[in-house]
């Protein structure tokens, strides 16, 4: 790299270009890892797109655990031929990284990206910033990956705030999503922070098919772009079991990403006739490379056996393989829902035909694996004419999930991992301050007409109203503040001719209570406390005053100051540039002149005014 400081640039740029560059080196890194399934994969190329937030609180959001080998990543591992692009946004967007096929000019300018990612701006416009990335045409699928750890906030010279904000919002929500969906783009959005507006980026991802995700360490967020990766270029794998795996006769090649911890010890690849592999003394055709947090190794025409690694592997850890020999499966929804199972189907193909059954030989099965591995349910295929089906029983448990789907035979083993976003069937949230619950339908299928909500409170029924086609509310008697109240929530749904009862996740009232009544066995969380926007509630208070904003702007007075400070003259000439025309602007600087000359008279009529003289004491 000709002497190129990476680790120098990345401290002076801090922690979100670190953070983008990472995901850049783990996501071209992942290419390159799926890169011999080119086979498994249609004619038609999807283009991934990050949109990055480059607000000025992202500056803030420092965990100091990501360590950055962005750029030679970059230019190292990412096939030419691919099409990719790098959005950054404010209160304006960009295209640092424009949206073309790899060749040396793009890897010139990849070079040139971190300045880029530390320009930050004061406003967050998540809609332009979407709209913007999706604009231009692709030969498949646009994969959007948004990384935001804000809420909409849109500069007040649009309009007047909270208006401005929310009506972005509901553009977002009610026509945008809608648009991107019709013309093929999917949203993966990743939350930096919880004090993000995780009900909109679940919201984006449930409407387009994508992914949404918190990330609040590094690890989450590898585990993240694992997850939107292999959604986006679907690989066959073999299982990876305490560090060993299996490799058959069929496979041509395996690539093994391997997660572990900055500081560990370097990892030992172990071949089945016992040769010892470790990277620095690796052959030739073994290629091998390491990152703080990964290796990424890939091995051509591999022994058959038993391999194994020693040393530290992360539970995210990958085996690929690529052979004549594929596990397919039906289109897998990205959102499941609580008390819905779930159709599957999947067969295996050898050099693209469906292969015998074998009678018994086969055998394929699929299970829902919780973020920590834990499997929440499972079903085993029925064969059908070279194909298996089956239901996998509804999800007990919301949040982030992966559906696993294995084949196994005395010849081989297969599996593919595709991640899932688990939400209630129908969303609950209490509103106090108007004594009623709201409930929002999740699930597309289910609205007023098939639909019938109620609710039992210390044994009292109570009959929610519906207030829209999807949306009901509750209302409540008057509580005593002092005491945590379960509240049992039930719905009947009609759904292709069926009737059936649906229980809904217990809603526990006045939760900070000083006392408890049966309080316990409360549904798990979701991916946002609240996954809708109660529109019908005009009483509910603004999420920020003007009060909260000059409070905001004081305290980061310094830091921006001191930015200033740093950038210089140059600094100064782009901050002029890019906001001479703005009002505040000039507001500002006549209060600063105003109080400049306050500050100056008063100290002008002190050193006018006489001293008083003191009589000598005796």
């Amino acid at each position: 790299m000709g002497g190129y400081d990476m680790d120098g640039v990345c401290r002076r740029l801090g922690w979100w270009c670190r953070a983008a560059a990472v995901w850049l080196a783990l996501w071209v890194a992942l290419w390159l890892w799926a890169s011999p399934l080119a086979a498994q994969v249609s004619e038609e190329r999807p283009d991934v797109r990050v949109v990055v937030d480059v607000s000025g609180s992202m500056r803030t959001n420092d965990p100091d655990r990501l360590a950055v080998s962005a750029l030679d990543m970059l230019v190292a591992l990412l096939p030419s031929g691919a099409r990719a692009g790098v959005w950054t946004f404010g209160e304006t967007v960009d295209n640092p990284l424009p949206l073309d096929e790899v060749d040396a000019a793009w890897r010139q300018q990849a070079l040139a990206l971190p300045p880029a990612l530390q320009e930050y701006q004061q406003y967050t416009d998540i809609e332009s910033a979407l709209t913007e990335a999706a604009r231009a045409e692709a030969n498949g699928w646009r994969h959007l990956v948004l990384l935001t750890d804000g809420m909409i906030d849109l500069p007040p010279n649009r309009g007047s705030k909270p208006g401005i904000d929310d009506a972005s919002r509901r553009r977002l929500l009610d026509e945008v999503v809608t648009e991107l969906a019709d013309q093929g783009v999917a949203v993966h959005a990743i939350a930096f922070s919880d004090e993000a507006d995780l009900a909109l980026v679940q919201s984006l991802a449930q409407s387009t098919g994508g992914l949404a995700a918190v990330a609040e360490s590094p690890e989450s967020l590898l585990g993240a772009f694992l997850d939107i990766i292999e959604r986006i270029f679907p690989a066959d794998q073999v299982p990876l079991n305490e560090g060993r795996f299996v490799i058959d006769e069929g496979v041509e090649t395996f690539s093994a990403l391997v997660f572990h911890e900055p500081d560990d010890a370097p990892l030992v690849l172990v071949a089945p006739d016992g040769t010892r592999y470790q990277s620095e003394d690796a052959p030739d055709d073994i290629r091998w490379q390491v990152e703080p947090r990964f290796d990424l190794i890939r091995v051509p025409a591999p022994q058959v056996g038993e391999w194994r690694l020693e040393g530290p592997v992360g539970d995210e850890s990958r085996i690929n393989v690529a052979s004549p020999l594929h596990l397919r499966t039906a289109e897998l929804p990205t959102t499941l829902y609580l008390g819905f199972d779930v159709p599957v189907e999947a067969w295996v193909e050898h050099d693209g035909g469906l292969i015998d059954e074998g009678g018994d030989d086969v055998s394929l099965s699929v299970s829902l694996q919780d973020s920590q591995g834990r499997v929440q349910s499972r079903v085993t295929l029925t064969p059908e004419a070279g194909r298996f089906r089956g239901r996998l029983p509804a999800p007990a448990l919301t949040g982030n999930a992966r559906l696993v789907t294995r084949a196994e035979s005395e010849a081989f083993q297969r599996q593919r991992l595709q991640a899932v976003n688990v939400l209630p069937a129908i969303g609950v949230v209490h509103r106090p301050q108007v004594g009623r619950v709201v409930l929002v339908a999740e699930h597309p299928r289910l609205n007023r007409d098939n639909t019938e909500i109620h609710g039992e409170l210390q044994g009292e029924r109570l009959e929610a109203e519906a207030v829209g086609d999807s949306r009901w509310h509750l209302q409540l008697p008057e509580l005593d503040e002092s005491l945590s109240l379960p509240l049992l929530l039930d719905a009947s749904i009609e759904l292709d001719g069926e009737r059936r009862a649906l229980s809904l996740p217990r809603l526990v009232l006045n939760p900070d209570g000083r006392l408890g009544i049966e309080v316990a066995d409360v549904a798990g969380p979701t991916l946002a406390s609240e996954s809708f926007d109660d529109q019908g509630d005009a009483s509910l208070p603004a999420s920020e005053t003007a009060a909260d904003r000059f409070v905001e702007l004081v305290n980061r007075m310094p830091e921006t100051a001191q930015d200033l400070w740093q950038a210089g003259l140059p600094g100064l000439q782009r901050l002029w540039h890019a906001h001479h025309r703005d009002p505040r602007l000039w507001g500002a600087v006549v209060t600063v002149v105003l109080l400049l000359l306050v500050i100056s008279l008063i100290r002008h009529r002190r050193s006018r005014r006489p001293i008083p003289r003191e009589e000598p004491h005796v």
